[in-house]
């Protein structure tokens, strides 16, 4: 008796070509939705940071009984001074009491601007300076979310300002 060979069963050329060209179309119109949804995970981060920013300081000023204040950070580790909070925050009290940074790393990272310098937040009570940060990346203001900090120190995210004004980038 002969032993026969089967017959191949493996996939030809073109299956083959045409099957990778499927597969190509695919990852193409599946980019722009990993991409948004890159974008949105780095949104919620940093609001995420903002709302522990402030409430870390909101806390460290109603049980230490000092003031605290809370700005951008800036090239050396301090207040920055300015309305661009985009590298971070920096939680401050007594001059060398504390200090706690939140870096935000990342070429890709959302644009933070502030409508105030420094959030103070008085000694004892938690009560803040009003303020806002805006947050926007690269799809501008359609997507920008604010974090809004009321005079009780209380922060909240929103999709618009203090006085629900569309947020603009």
């Amino acid at each position: 008796m002969i032993d026969r060979i089967p017959a191949s069963r493996g996939h030809t050329l073109p299956e083959l070509l045409a099957m990778l060209g499927i597969a190509a179309i695919l990852a193409v119109a599946a980019v722009p939705v990993f991409s948004n949804l890159l974008l949105e995970s780095r949104m919620n981060s940093t609001i995420s940071t903002a709302l522990h920013a402030v409430n870390l300081a909101r806390r460290f000023s109603a049980t230490r009984s000092e003031a605290v204040s809370l700005c951008g950070i800036d090239v050396l580790g301090g207040c920055s001074g300015g309305p661009e909070w985009s590298a971070g925050f920096v939680v401050t009290g007594e001059p060398g009491e504390f200090r706690h940074h939140f870096a935000l790393a990342g070429p890709a990272r959302p644009r933070i601007r502030s409508n105030r310098a420094i959030l103070d937040f008085e000694a004892g009570t938690g009560f803040a300076t009003p303020a806002t940060l805006t947050i926007c990346d690269r799809r501008g203001a359609r997507a920008a979310r604010a974090v809004i900090v009321s005079r009780s120190g209380r922060p909240r995210s929103s999709t618009r300002d203090a006085s629900d004004r569309v947020l603009s980038c």
